[in-house]
């Protein structure tokens, strides 16, 4: 069994943003030379997330408007005493419902992705200048 492990850093700009990480999934599985197993997308981050759905502004922008009324900003307990000032309770909330990672098959040293699937990280707490996801490839 062989494995490869990535990371892909990159920035944020909006406080609930979807990045479309596809391609660059699709580079680091290339790279790692394995055509038959698994892939993991995985955020370090606990106010952000990973999520398989189809690449479309209008859905984006309704499962941004669902993330916002199932988990209003304010009131939470840990809004008063964070790690780094931000009033950020709704944001870790947020993350329970999105999930902090993605498996996709590898078969053929192609993603089993549907026609319309795309890999997204999900930004809870942005504007970020700094955010990091794990891909780690294993198989043959």
């Amino acid at each position: 069994m062989r494995h490869s492990l990535q990371h892909i850093n990159f920035k944020t700009r909006d406080d609930i943003e979807f990045v479309d990480l596809t391609d660059r999934v699709i580079e680091a599985c290339a790279e790692s030379g394995i055509r038959d197993g698994l892939v993991t997308v995985y955020t370090v981050h606990t106010t952000a997330g990973i999520r398989i759905n189809e690449r479309c502004d209008r859905l984006q922008r309704d499962m941004k408007d669902f993330l916002e009324k199932a988990v209003p900003a304010g009131g939470y307990l840990h809004d008063e005493d964070t790690l780094d000032g931000r009033a950020n309770g709704h944001s870790h909330l947020m993350a329970l419902l999105v999930g902090a990672s993605e498996t996709i098959p590898v078969c053929g040293g192609k993603l089993m992705l549907g026609q319309w699937q795309s890999v997204f990280f999900v930004e809870l707490d942005g504007p970020r200048s700094k955010r990091q996801v794990v891909v780690r490839v294993v198989g043959e």
